[in-house]
């Protein structure tokens, strides 16, 4: 599957003619969203790769069941959140983010392209997505669902790998990017700089341990507080060991999203208009 190309599902490569003739159907159209971030030292900045890559595998397999689906041109930057501090990291603030989302579905609507899926791969792109999809519901009623890559493929792990292996491999700069890197993209992972996995950094901020990315405990409670991602990160690596991922693995978390997001975008398909 790594290998499978088609620039005929991506809208960016289809032509004006064929545009207008496949668009008057009111096709699916797949929106990939990502982040150009610190994965890790092994790892590719630019996880928006995989999401588009997953996205067009999706719009082949749906395109395979019998729904028209297109891929939108991927939006490589990801919503700021904890990850700025990376040089050569490049995100937007979440008003610009939700704006450039917002005129996105403006620029489809306006030619009643409604069937819009998200396929998002950055937890900093939740919030807007949520934003912009509840505006269009409220003023139409219209539905435009999201589905978030490594939420959904961090159940799967545990359906694969089982709740111990799941929880040793499971981590920002580990499971599930590297081995769907690993699987997709074998010739950008830099297998020779894959560190070992550490616990998370317990410097303190108001002298309380970190739990994870803006949370601290508090006498066995999780309290919020802001920081950024190098502060509790080792290069980029949370908690689960990097050097436990396998393209196997990838090649098996690819092959159930895909699926999952095809068989959803022809129900999606049948239940809109």
């Amino acid at each position: 599957m790594a290998g499978v190309t088609s620039p005929k599902v991506h809208m960016g490569t289809i032509t004006g003619a064929e545009g207008r003739a496949l668009y008057a159907k009111n096709p699916v159209i797949l929106i990939p969203v990502g982040s150009h971030e610190d994965q890790g030292p092994h790892a590719p900045m630019g996880d928006y790769l995989l999401a588009e890559k997953i996205a067009e595998l999706t719009a082949l397999r749906a395109m395979s069941l019998g729904t028209p689906t297109v891929v939108a041109p991927v939006l490589p930057y990801g919503g700021d959140d904890f990850f700025a501090p990376m040089i050569g990291g490049i995100c937007l603030s979440k008003d610009t983010a939700t704006a450039v989302m917002r005129e996105m579905l403006a620029a489809l609507h306006r030619n009643k392209l409604t069937r819009i899926i998200f396929i998002n791969g950055h937890g900093g792109n939740a919030g807007p997505i949520t934003e912009v999809t509840r505006e269009v519901y409220k003023r139409t009623r219209q539905v435009i669902p999201s589905l978030y890559l490594w939420k959904i493929a961090y159940g799967l792990l545990v359906k694969n790998l089982g709740a111990a292996g799941a929880a040793a491999v499971s981590g920002h700069g580990a499971d599930p990017l590297t081995s769907i890197g690993m699987h997709l993209f074998p010739d950008m992972i830099r297998t020779d700089m894959i560190p070992e996995g550490k616990p998370l950094k317990r410097e303190a901020t108001l002298d309380l341990p970190f739990i994870s990315l803006g949370a601290l405990s508090f006498e066995g409670h999780e309290i919020g507080a802001p920081h950024e991602y190098d502060d509790v990160y080792n290069l980029g690596v949370a908690k689960g060991d990097p050097r436990l991922c396998k393209p196997e693995t990838g090649a098996l978390l690819v092959e159930q999203l895909v699926d999952i997001g095809a068989r959803f975008a022809a129900l999606y398909a049948s239940k809109t208009s």
